[in-house]
């Protein structure tokens, strides 16, 4: 396929938009050294940041089907990549994970090592071989694959189910995002957050998608590393401290223990006013359960990480948009590398940013302070006023202890910045690259449903004589109507981020993950063994999930059986082996696929040569 002119001058187009938000950043520091005041330039990055987004998704206009759906099947390997880490990185990677880490130590990397992990198996099990069916969706294959509208539809089913929990995570986010760095509600947040997603997607799919988060990739990878750097040079660890991790977290482990870890009881939190959600640096460090227990929290939380990485339809959908077969592993390999440049420095931000709280010798220090001091630092001040930290004094010493302060999990990576005490212009641009990470996912995830729905459903099952102009119609229709629903759920804050992205994974492992990859190398599954997967395995971890409740219920009758410890972040194990069951078994007792179709399963493991399936 001939490359376009476009596609052939990408290095030098990016090349300029990089030089040209560098150039951005330091007209925002000039300012600031002028006198600017904070909130004008957080409104200036963010609200400078979304209109190239916006400007590159109206460019990117289309009314081809096959630019709409698959940008053209046109990405090169280095930009899909980008684009795919872009869309991997959400919200709960780039404004929780760190967060996560700050505040529960260890045990959050399970979610690190479980989505970095989880590319092996796209690139081993999935990604070459869905691309050579030459589908549309994740739905587009299951149709293709197993014949018949019904499993389509159920792959449809938990499409959805995943994408939309996915996605009110990331409009969460947004909000969160926005009522700081543009000081509206939380509510107003998700609605500026919904506009901007709209304006990226609407009107190009999936080439504007694309394209939108090559940029947004470059904003928020610079937005992420700049502090980590900067902190680690302020603080003696070398300007890269990724080699000095070990001496970082000892340093910590040493702050710690002079400072003292005490556990906070609830009753006593609830009752000093502490705002729901807020967690205390003492959180994770006491009454923490050893030996094999904390070994199986952390394996079983990076299984359902990696497997369900693995199921998301919207990441795999990345890998439909590359010239071939053979570009579509490369990609994941460049995936993975620009997805490390984040992941490799989340644990070295949570730990340079908790040093900076607790080391007496920086002038950032705040425990062991006077809290009425504390409480006139204005970052402080700023965080408190919409609702993000809090202390409560349960000693009534007026001194600040490391148990009596509260931060939002969600707000570590935002704060960061003004915790360290660097210029404000460096917030700026935190807010401006969380923006970034936040709406990237959300557009592929809104696209990934709106293009099932309107692909699977109504273009296979109720009008296949659509026109080309009312397919695309109403899947833009689609679009606006899923946004809303996920912003007015966001709206709620019925989780947090981190916690909204997991259930994803696990609901996309429980239905999705053995029909694809059975799909592929066993021959012998069925139609209804792919139905009986992606049903039975759906609601027995949506049963799963309700029954131990959306924080896990330690009064459920088996806590004390350690070894089968699985909680709300855990469900897809249930799932997914209920899947994998179900599945075999209705598959050895019903009836073997057509021999055309196990012929056509051999040639699909080739991950080499012409697309063998070609659906409009």
């Amino acid at each position: 396929m001939a490359k376009s002119k476009f596609v052939q001058d990408l290095p030098k187009i990016y090349g300029w938009y990089t030089g040209g938000f560098i150039a951005f950043m330091l007209l925002m520091a000039v300012f600031e050294k002028m006198g600017m005041n904070a909130k004008t330039i957080g409104i200036l990055f963010v609200g400078f940041t979304i209109l190239i987004y916006a400007i590159i998704g109206i460019i990117s206009r289309t009314v081809d089907v096959d630019a709409y759906y698959l940008a053209g099947r046109q990405v090169p390997t280095v930009f899909n990549g980008m684009a795919t880490a872009a869309d991997w990185m959400s919200g709960a990677s780039f404004v929780a994970m760190a967060g996560g880490i700050y505040f529960g130590g260890y045990t959050f990397m399970a979610f690190l090592v479980g989505w970095t992990g989880g590319y092996v198996l796209v690139s081993s099990l999935l990604a070459p071989y869905l691309r050579k069916f030459g589908c549309y969706t994740v739905p587009d294959f299951v149709g293709a694959r197993y014949g018949g509208n019904f499993p389509r539809f159920c792959a449809v089913l938990v499409l959805v189910l995943a994408s939309f929990t996915y996605v009110t995570a990331q409009i969460n986010a947004t909000g969160t995002i926005a009522s700081r760095a543009l000081a509206v509600p939380f509510e107003v947040g998700v609605w500026v957050g919904l506009v901007s997603i709209l304006l990226c997607s609407m009107l190009g799919g999936m080439r504007a998608v694309t394209w939108t988060q090559v940029a947004q990739y470059i904003v928020l990878i610079i937005a992420y590393l700049i502090p980590v750097f900067w902190m680690s040079w302020k603080g003696g660890f070398g300007i890269i401290p990724h080699f000095q991790l070990g001496e970082e977290v000892e340093k910590l482990a040493k702050l710690e223990a002079q400072l003292g870890l005490v556990a906070n009881a609830p009753d006593a939190v609830k009752a000093a006013g502490v705002p729901a959600g807020l967690s205390s640096i003492a959180r994770g460090h006491s009454a923490v359960p050893a030996g094999h227990v904390v070994a199986w929290q952390y394996i079983s939380l990076a299984i359902c990480m990696m497997v369900g990485t693995a199921s998301l339809p919207h990441i795999l959908m990345r890998y439909f948009t590359t010239p071939s077969v053979t570009s579509a592993r490369r990609s994941v390999g460049w995936s993975l590398f620009f997805i490390g440049l984040l992941y490799l420095s989340a644990p070295m931000l949570a730990t340079l940013s908790k040093i900076q709280l607790l080391d007496p010798s920086l002038p950032t220090a705040i425990i062991g302070k006077k809290i009425s001091d504390v409480m006139q630092i204005e970052w402080v001040k700023n965080w408190m006023a919409v609702k993000q930290v809090a202390i409560a004094d349960f000693n009534k010493d007026g001194i600040l202890q490391l148990n009596e302060w509260f931060m939002r999990d969600d707000v570590v990576v935002l704060a960061t910045p003004e915790v360290a005490g660097l210029p404000y212009v460096i917030s700026g641009l935190v807010a401006a690259g969380g923006m970034a990470a936040a709406m990237s996912t959300a557009d592929g995830l809104i696209l990934a449903m709106a293009n099932a729905l309107s692909h699977d459903v109504y273009y296979k099952m109720i009008d296949s004589k659509a026109s080309v102009v009312k397919r695309l119609m109403v899947a833009r229709v689609l679009l606006v109507v899923i946004g809303v629903a996920a912003a007015y759920i966001s709206a709620m804050r019925l989780t947090g981020i981190l916690g909204a992205v997991a259930w994803a994974f696990d609901f996309a492992m429980s239905g999705l993950f053995f029909p694809l990859v059975l799909g592929v190398w066993w021959k012998r599954a069925t139609r209804s063994g792919a139905i009986a997967g992606m049903l039975i395995g759906t609601i027995v971890g949506t049963a799963y999930l309700i029954w131990v409740g959306p924080t896990f219920n330690a009064a459920t009758p088996w806590k004390d059986i350690h070894w089968i410890f699985v909680d709300n972040l855990r469900f897809g194990i249930p799932g997914a082996l209920a899947s994998l069951i179900s599945m075999v078994v209705v598959s050895l007792v019903t009836k073997p696929e057509p021999k055309s179709v196990q012929d056509m399963i051999d040639e699909v493991r080739i991950p080499s040569g012409k697309t063998i399936i070609r659906t409009a």
